[in-house]
């Protein structure tokens, strides 16, 4: 091996200083606040993101999270995914939309860790959380946790201050994505391999109805003012539109390849979606659908393999994981461009976003 000059040292110490700098300095002038923080499923570990700054902090934990939530309150994070074997393998890429199963100990089924947010550095608490979680939500208080179990066509819901399990709800074949209504009353959930969304009464804790959707849904959002709910369609390339209060899809919207997540602006005016592609052939497409038309008015490039989303900072901004860079961008919702990018562990799925 060559000899590093001290100059060179020097100059390369330079340039970190410089990128460091530049990166701290685009965060400020970009106006961003709050945080963000990815679930990074290939090494184990979860990502921070001070907006502010544009500083990251990746920590190390026990999973392999497919997807990660801020409870209301702001004080916890919730992370979820299978017990993690051999950080250093890398296996093959699963399908869109589903945790990997290599790298899992056999003989352990899965966990929801709840870290406050304070201290990363270790889970305030561990939860069983069913033989493959997917997604994790919670209700209006922050007092009960729902995880979509797809190994057993489940939910399983947490008493997050008993720490204890107090329900479990049959849904259809492997649910994956969940979001509850604005008003809380009802959970929507993507059965991926049935084509359908679970209805869930979130008081009663049953399933209610049932709604053919297409194929291959992975996950859904409604819109604030609860009467519509967006659905991907993993395997049609679009995005299903469902009328909450008939329960019949009203619609269908082509997207990109793939889409995975979708989440909605603040205002109820546009619907984000996630474009992942394959493993072979990732895509880095973000298509923005005016909720207005039911048309996609623009289409934004963050990275490759394009996977979670989730809009926060007062709704200027929406924040995607981009699995195959290992990245997350920031786009700017005004001008529908990317205005930051960061780099987090590797294999970034779920995002969650925390105001200041």
């Amino acid at each position: 091996m060559r000899n590093i000059s001290s100059k060179a040292v020097t100059a390369l110490r330079l340039a970190t200083v410089v990128a460091l700098a530049i990166g701290f300095g685009l965060a400020r002038a970009a106006g961003m606040t709050g945080f963000a923080y990815s679930g990074n499923e290939r090494d184990a570990s979860i990502s921070e993101i001070a907006l502010a700054t544009g500083q990251v902090r990746t920590f190390t934990i026990p999973i392999m999270p497919h997807n990660v939530q801020v409870t209301p309150d702001g004080a916890y994070l919730l992370a979820v995914g299978m017990p993690a074997g051999d950080h250093g393998k890398d296996g093959a890429q699963p399908a869109p939309g589903t945790p990997p199963m290599h790298e899992m100990k056999a003989d352990e089924e899965g966990k929801l860790l709840v870290f406050d947010v304070r201290n990363l550095e270790k889970p305030a608490a561990t939860l069983p959380a069913g033989e493959h979680p997917a997604h994790v939500v919670t209700d209006r208080q922050g007092r009960r946790a729902f995880v979509t179990d797809s190994g057993e066509n489940r939910i399983i819901v947490l008493d997050l201050a008993r720490h204890s399990v107090i329900g479990k709800v049959r849904t259809g074949a492997y649910p994956h994505g969940l979001r509850p209504s604005p008003d809380g009353r009802e959970l929507y959930v993507a059965n991926v391999e049935a084509g359908s969304v679970s209805v869930v009464d979130t008081k009663a804790l049953k399933e209610v109805a049932r709604i053919p959707v297409g194929k291959g849904p992975v996950q859904v959002a409604f819109t604030p003012d609860g009467h519509q709910v967006y659905v991907t369609l993993r395997d049609e390339n679009a995005v299903a539109v469902v009328d909450a209060a008939t329960r019949r899809v009203i619609g269908k919207i082509a997207v990109g390849r793939n889409p995975i997540q979708v989440y909605a602006t603040p205002d109820g005016k546009t619907m984000y979606v996630a474009n992942q592609g394959t493993a072979e052939n990732p895509d880095d497409k973000v298509s923005v659908i005016d909720v207005a038309t039911r048309k996609v008015i623009a289409t934004v490039t963050t990275g490759a393999g394009a996977h979670g989303v989730v809009v926060g900072d007062a709704g200027r901004t929406a924040f995607v994981t981009n699995v195959e860079a290992g990245t997350v961008s920031a786009i700017d919702t005004a001008s529908q461009q990317v205005n930051m990018t960061f780099k987090v562990g590797a294999g970034p799925n779920g995002i969650t976003y925390r105001k200041e």
